[in-house]
Parts: C-alpha cells; sequence; structure tokens
C-alpha cells in the first residue's frame, strides 16, 4: 500500500510540475524534480565565506567589545544585485519554503564541518514581532531553522526568545539607529530553562550585527549561557 501511495505522490508531483513548475529561486530556471530552492548551476556557483572555520571573521568582527559571541559565521556573501539578493528576496518575502530549508540545510553543513560550534545544544530562529508575524503569515528565520534540522537535529526553542516591540525595517539605517531600534526589543519569557545551555542563532541576513547583539544580550542575562550566531548572508 505504501509503495502504491509513494508512486501516486511522485506521478501527483510529475503532473504538477507539468503545469506550476518549481523554479530556481536565482535564476528562475524550472528546476529538476531532485532540485530543491536552486538549481545545480547556481547551487555551485553561489559565494561561499567559508568563515566558519576562520577565527575572527568578519562576522565576528561585529560583535568584538559589544557582546560574548561564542563564534559567529555567514553562509554566503550578499551580492546586491545577484543571486543571493534574488533568493533572500524570495525567501523573506514570499515564504519560499524549499529555499529556506536548502539554506538551512546547507548552514549546518558549515557548522557541523566546524570544530569552533563544538557544544551547541539548541537552535533558535531571530523571533519576529507577533503583529509582523501575522502580517507575513512565517518567521524566514523559522525556515531556515527547519533546514538547518533536516542534518543537524538540535532542540528546537522558539517562545524562549520574544520580541516585544515592533520595530520598524532596518533596511535603510546606520549601525547606531540599527541598534537603537533594537536595544529593547528582546526579552526572554523562561530565562531558567536556558541555564547551561549553548544556543545557536539563525537568521537569513546580517549587517551591522544590531539585531543579532540584541538577541545575544538578553539571552546572555542568563547565567551560564553560551551563544552563538549563524546567518544565511553578510551584507
Amino acid at each position: 500500500m505504501a509503495s502504491v501511495r509513494n508512486k501516486t505522490d511522485h506521478w501527483f508531483s510529475d503532473l504538477l510540475g507539468l503545469f506550476l513548475p518549481r523554479r530556481c529561486a536565482a535564476c528562475d530556471d524550472p528546476l529538476m524534480q531532485a532540485e530543491r530552492g536552486a538549481c545545480l548551476a547556481c547551487a555551485n556557483d553561489l559565494p561561499f565565506t567559508r568563515f566558519h572555520d576562520m577565527p575572527g571573521n568578519p562576522v565576528e568582527q561585529l560583535f568584538l567589545g559589544k557582546v560574548d559571541m561564542h563564534a559567529a559565521s555567514a553562509l554566503l556573501r550578499f551580492n546586491r544585485s545577484g543571486q543571493v539578493k534574488r533568493m533572500l528576496h524570495r525567501l523573506k518575502y514570499q515564504g519560499d519554503r524549499d529555499i529556506g530549508m536548502e539554506l538551512g540545510c546547507l548552514m549546518a553543513k558549515a557548522v557541523v564541518a566546524s570544530s569552533r560550534f563544538e557544544g551547541i545544544d539548541s537552535v533558535l530562529p531571530v523571533p519576529l514581532h507577533p503583529s509582523r508575524l501575522r502580517t507575513r503569515g512565517y518567521n524566514q528565520a523559522q525556515l531556515l531553522v527547519d533546514g538547518f534540522r533536516e542534518v543537524w537535529p538540535l532542540e528546537p526553542l522558539a517562545n524562549e526568545l520574544v520580541r516585544t516591540v515592533p520595530t520598524p525595517s532596518q533596511t535603510r539605517k546606520g549601525r547606531q539607529e540599527r541598534w537603537l531600534n533594537v536595544v529593547r526589543a528582546f526579552e526572554l519569557t523562561d530565562p531558567g530553562s536556558l541555564t547551561g545551555r549553548h544556543v545557536l542563532l539563525i537568521d537569513d541576513v546580517i549587517t551591522t550585527g544590531a539585531t543579532m547583539e540584541a538577541c545575544a544580550r538578553a539571552l546572555l542575562s542568563t547565567p551560564n549561557v553560551r551563544v552563538s550566531a549563524m546567518v544565511a548572508a553578510m551584507a
């Protein structure tokens, strides 16, 4: 019975692909059945940073002297007119689950390959304010976490850190404005549940690091907590 169901599912998927083909988030070409989010050609051409094995990398430099970040990395370099921008736009504004899952998987593989992230026991998406979550219908950081946990099934956290202030978009703000925008935007709901944990924060893009810093400060207000960070791209 299971084999019949599987054959039916594949047949339906193939039929759907004829009329509504899945497309690469980077180049918009139709995807093959085994491809997810991005076609093989685009996936092989992505601008990977290799920061995960680089102590003092540019992401970690953002936090120096500001907050005690154990380790931090970005999977990709954000190119404002290229494939990474198109992929992240699809993820953030269209809720493209496939690209979130694929990028999340790649992020996990980078973290697993690095000894610098050893000891992590839980993973937490940077939260959205409830009003924005209702409007958008999803948290793009959570889509990345879902993909991440396909490779490394860390304990998922979600409600332990909440965004209590509905901050405006950070897109056109400088470092100081971004920090003032988020400095008191995050709170812990159950600080005691985090004691002794090494939490990996996940987000889509990092620019000045202000949002990630504010999240880390909230988490580190609990004794004996370590925080690391991984993002899909660094702008």
